[in-house]
């Protein structure tokens, strides 16, 4: 793995937050019993039937995964129950409560965190510290589910924001790729001078009105800084909004977008029902976005001329979201030792290697042979430099950035197309304290 110095300051952010939580928290009861995962034979001679439950964005991967696992032996059963995603949060918890939980739940990675704070999952720190490639698992997903050292949650999928380049429009436009993407400045430069191409090509596109894909491709220019959005130890966090220049750098980096007409005017109205589109089309230049929304159902001569590279911060540094999900048993699993023997089939490299047949990406950077690479280029970004992703640990992360109505999408907004850049701001930081205070009375 890399050691460069903007790992090291991102692997700093990241350890920043988890401190934190024992910290600056007060301790929660366990309501439920912790299955013992010492016990003789624990997660490879389990029987019955294992019930698992996945969130429904990534229900095709699970799918897929519980046909492999019911096929390869006859000693268990696995049964899927897919979660609407936006129910997913409530749902577990109301399960909780009634004692009913499910032997393994696969959960959105930016929500591990929320149940690991209630003391809801088990502790897997020496089954995962067991496997032999435990030290390839990514380390931004890990890092959600991790709390003085012990871990509750394992890496299954991830789903990553990177910068998607259409290769012949840079050729066309005369422009280097690497080149071209090192900063915010040299991305503008080369937006402008691709959207000069003519007729309805664009330099850069992005879904305007819709705060969960903005946060998910917007935020890492930021993180790319060493620096973030919120500040302080989780249980203790404050906005980092009001006065932030890495912030400011970027609004106005998607405000100079905006206003020199270098993405298509759709991208006001955007809600990213159709995120993408416009790219597989051939018209955009760039587009900040996830694997399967480039490749899904798209021409695969599009798909081969398309580049993938990490995205940059203002002046350079580069980091991606690390999104996806956590495998995790909840606390009062009456098969944990099935559902054990399940995740450790799912960490398998056979099954992490197919995961980009459905749109995902591994989790295990040792999945990145030269045949996985020759396969999946557009995959590798993010994998072969996994200390460059990040995602915030924050008990509050729903309330700021995945609501309509939220101070992240009023921010961006405001001084992307009003162009009130230091007033979105300010008034963020009153929204990001609001938020984080009232979670944390």
């Amino acid at each position: 793995m890399s050691t460069s110095p903007q790992t090291s300051r991102r692997g700093f952010l990241r350890l920043a937050g988890l401190g934190a939580l024992a910290a600056g928290l007060p301790a929660c009861s366990s309501v439920l019993p912790a299955p013992d995962t010492s016990a003789t034979g624990f997660g490879t001679s389990a029987t019955g039937v294992v019930r698992v439950w996945c969130r429904a964005a990534t229900q095709t991967g699970l799918t897929d995964l519980v046909d492999r696992f019911n096929a390869s032996q006859d000693r268990l059963v696995v049964e899927l129950t897919p979660i609407p995603d936006v129910q997913y949060v409530t749902k577990l918890a109301t399960a909780i409560r009634a004692r009913t939980v499910p032997d393994l739940v696969d959960i959105d990675d930016i929500n591990s965190l929320l149940f690991v704070f209630r003391d809801a999952f088990t502790d897997l720190t020496d089954l995962i510290a067991e496997l032999d490639f435990a030290d390839r698992l990514s380390p931004g997903h890990l890092g959600l589910a991790t709390v003085d050292g012990r871990r509750y949650a394992v890496p299954y999928l991830a789903d990553n924001s990177a910068l998607f380049c259409n290769t012949r429009l840079f050729e066309q436009a005369g422009l280097d790729v690497d080149a071209a993407t090192t900063n915010l400045d040299t991305l503008l430069d080369a937006a402008r001078r691709i959207t000069a191409l003519g007729g309805d090509v664009r330099g850069w596109t992005f879904p305007g009105n819709s705060q969960g894909a903005l946060g998910f491709v917007v935020q890492p220019h930021v993180w790319a800084a060493d620096t973030d959005l919120l500040r302080g130890e989780v249980g203790a966090q404050t906005g980092n909004v009001a006065g932030n220049e890495a912030v400011a750098r970027v609004l106005e980096f998607y405000r100079a977008l905006w206003v020199d007409g270098l993405v298509p005017p759709e991208n006001f109205a955007d809600d990213a029902s159709r995120w993408g589109a416009d790219f597989r089309a051939g018209r955009i230049g760039m587009m900040p976005t996830n694997y399967s929304t480039v490749t899904t159902d798209a021409d695969p001569a599009l798909v081969a001329a398309t580049t993938v590279r990490l995205l940059p911060g203002p002046g350079g540094g580069r980091a991606f979201f690390d999104g996806g999900d956590n495998m995790c048993i909840p606390r009062g699993a009456e098969n944990a030792s099935g559902a054990w023997e399940f995740v450790r089939f799912a960490l398998d490299l056979p099954q992490q290697s197919a995961l980009p047949d459905g749109g995902y990406t591994p989790v295990r950077s040792d999945v990145a042979t030269p045949e996985f690479a020759a396969r999946y280029p557009q995959v590798l970004p993010p994998l072969q430099a996994q200390n460059e992703g990040y995602a915030p640990q924050t008990l509050s992360y729903n309330e700021i950035y995945n609501q309509p109505d939220g101070p992240w999408l009023t921010m961006f907004r405001r001084a992307v197309f009003d162009g009130e850049i230091e007033a979105a701001m300010a008034e963020a930081q009153q929204g990001y304290d609001r938020i984080l205070g009232q979670a944390q009375a």
